[in-house]
């Protein structure tokens, strides 16, 4: 177990194999601040610790404690919620969400179809 909050950051960093600029950029802060949690300088705020947990699905009760799993364990359906919901709270019109919507007009058959392509993209 870490000695405190500062080391398990960094440990989710060097988990994800990111860069301390990427992660203080998806959690809205900048570069230095990560670099002063992570020395032990500075003590992260509610809302930075929501961020971490959210962008990164971390485990809070972990980061805050190092008790438990570093990252939240989902059953399939409620990973398969939580990306989907995920998705649409994007606001951008990706192509992902194209993608959903195409899918979700699909009948049976075409469903067929595209379980043969997806079989044939994931034998690589």
């Amino acid at each position: 177990m870490d000695n405190n909050i500062g080391d398990r950051i960094s440990q989710i960093i060097k988990t994800l194999n990111i860069k301390q600029v990427d992660f203080a950029e998806a959690i809205k802060v900048n570069q230095s601040y990560i670099s002063q949690l992570v020395v032990g300088k500075r003590i992260p705020s509610d809302r930075t610790i929501s961020y971490i947990c959210n962008e990164f699905d971390v485990n809070e009760e972990w980061l805050r404690t190092g008790e438990g799993s570093m990252f939240i364990e989902r059953t399939k359906d409620e990973e398969l919620s939580y990306l989907i919901g995920k998705l649409l709270s994007d606001e951008e019109d990706s192509f992902k969400k194209r993608l959903i919507a195409a899918l979700l007009k699909l009948d049976e058959s075409e469903w067929a179809t595209v379980e043969k392509i997806a079989e044939e993209i994931t034998k690589g």
